[in-house]
């Protein structure tokens, strides 16, 4: 990843603007986790300024004292979803483990990031196209930093034998999509947590790919723990 690149995958700055109390990240944070809520309940395009600000309690003028704009409200919810998974996918890369234990952690770490929130997740998944200019190459870079990692421990596993010799990017493609697909029903609930939801699919995911049977039981064992 070039200079450049890890400049635009950087989450926006958080810090407090000149002349604000110390309450005013805390009352940021409600604002944008109400603009979540109904983001994912309406859309993005489905949300007006009015319904923020009526959601909010706030004038339109007070509103944008923390928001900056609607656009950015998409900026903080994807850099919610994503910083934290970025950084804990390069801890887990740095690890002197196989690819299948890094990948199981990464797939844990996925699932608990939308189970903790998941209408940032949805809004994240559905609403990002409404991204534009910088603010779209930096939720790019930032997808890239994450995707990138997975795509090379999925060439590390074909290359020691543990995946069948195909495309990577397909293998991966499937790793995404059944992961992604948590976020449209797991407020309903049904009693899983990330760490059962991620020992179920990979091993679907890891036999399926599997050149032989995977050691699954071995995975487990260092997952456990390697668990933060």
């Amino acid at each position: 990843m070039t200079t450049d690149e890890r400049t635009a995958a950087a989450a926006p700055r958080r810090g407090r603007p000149q002349g604000h109390g110390p309450g005013f990240e805390t009352r940021r944070d409600e604002v944008i986790d109400i603009a979540t809520t109904l983001f994912a309940e309406r859309g993005y395009s489905g949300t007006s300024v009015s319904d923020l600000t009526a959601a909010t309690g706030m004038g339109k003028g007070a509103l944008y004292r923390y928001i900056e704009s609607k656009e950015n409200l998409l900026v903080e919810i994807s850099a919610r979803v994503m910083t934290p998974l970025v950084e804990r996918t390069r801890e887990v890369c740095a690890l002197e483990e196989s690819p299948l234990v890094k990948l199981r952690l990464i797939s844990e770490a996925i699932l608990a990031g939308i189970a903790e929130r998941p209408d940032y997740v949805w809004v994240y998944e559905h609403d990002y196209r409404y991204l534009t200019g910088t603010n779209r190459t930096r939720f790019l870079a930032q997808r890239s930093a994450f995707e990138q990692p997975l795509l090379e421990l999925g060439r590390e596993a074909v290359a020691q034998g543990l995946f069948r010799d195909t495309d990577v990017r397909l293998l991966m493609f499937q790793f995404f999509s059944l992961h992604k697909q948590v976020a449209q029903w797991f407020h309903r609930g049904g009693g899983w947590g990330p760490e059962e939801l991620s020992r179920e699919y990979c091993r679907t995911l890891f036999n399926g790919f599997a050149a032989d049977s995977a050691d699954l039981a071995a995975v487990e064992r260092r997952a456990a723990e390697l668990r933060p």
